[in-house]
């Protein structure tokens, strides 16, 4: 018998990890006007181009409730125990299909063990909680101390980014309570952040370069007062503007700070350009 992790294709982990961890990937899809694509079998280039090109902003669909459920029983099968760890159930059904095809699971294998967590985030945030599970998978822990590391990690962790335009959340409904700002955006850079499983308004400021500085104060805030775990920057097809973003946290903190591609699924819902810090750090913030 083993703990098996499972997440969804929206933590943004990279290859390495998941295979290193033995990571377990649900995808989710993005679906044009003509075409679907499941997220891990779409290029992020490939989809970015397409989303220049295209004149409507695509859809995203979770998983299934059948895919889910083949995936929970194989694992059953297998003699496995399972710890799922989804994206925000206020973003996306992923969670909800996920809790369902559970309590289908264990009315025909009632002796299943198997828990769904609430990242109650996306990305590296939720990423960054998968890998504490997995890495306690990986030292023999039981699956009750998995769990508890796992919901321990979500406590501690952080997501700051700043969108190039608030139109990709308006149109996509994940705007939460920054919608605010929809129709006062002339002359402002809104910070954004994930509070309480929602997109929230950290704060307003006049320019990107101001808007970044500001991320890496509350950064250096956080981490002198409770330490730093790990640290990842995001973006949204900008590599360039990721990489001085990270150089920036790298002479804040003296040592390497990697970055990490959104892929199609929260792009569509955010839009290029977008950029992010994703940590989490050694006591609760």
């Amino acid at each position: 018998m083993a703990v098996k992790i499972i997440t969804d294709s929206t933590s943004y982990i990279s290859l390495e990890l998941k295979e290193k961890y033995d990571i377990f990937i649900v995808s989710l899809s993005v679906i044009f006007q003509n075409e679907e694509f499941r997220e891990i079998n779409i290029e992020n280039e490939n989809f970015y181009e397409k989303l220049n090109k295209d004149l409507s902003i695509p859809t995203s669909s979770q998983p299934s409730i059948a895919e889910m459920y083949e995936i929970l029983e194989n694992e059953v099968r297998d003699n496995n125990e399972v710890v799922g760890i989804f994206m925000s159930s206020d973003m996306s059904g992923t969670y909800s299909n996920a809790c369902l095809a559970k309590r289908m699971i264990l009315e025909k294998y009632q002796n299943a063990v198997i828990e769904i967590i609430d990242s109650r985030s996306n990305s590296m945030q939720l990423g960054f909680a998968v890998l504490a599970a997995a890495r306690a998978v990986y030292q023999g822990k039981p699956i009750d101390e998995v769990i508890n590391i796992t919901q321990d990690n979500i406590k501690r962790s952080k997501f700051l980014f700043i969108p190039d335009t608030l139109e990709y959340l308006k149109k996509g409904g994940r705007i939460g309570g920054a919608s605010a700002l929809v129709g006062t955006i002339f002359q402002i850079k809104p910070i954004l952040t994930v509070v309480n499983g929602k997109t929230e308004l950290f704060d307003k400021v006049r320019t990107k370069k101001r808007a970044i500085q500001t991320m890496v104060d509350k950064f250096i805030e956080d981490i002198t007062k409770h330490g730093l775990g790990e640290v990842i920057v995001h973006h949204i097809n900008d590599v360039e503007g990721a990489l001085a973003f990270a150089k920036i946290i790298e002479k804040c903190i003296g040592k390497k700070v990697d970055i990490a591609p959104i892929g199609p699924v929260i792009g569509t819902h955010v839009g290029p350009g977008a950029l992010g810090i994703v940590y989490y750090t050694e006591s609760n913030l």
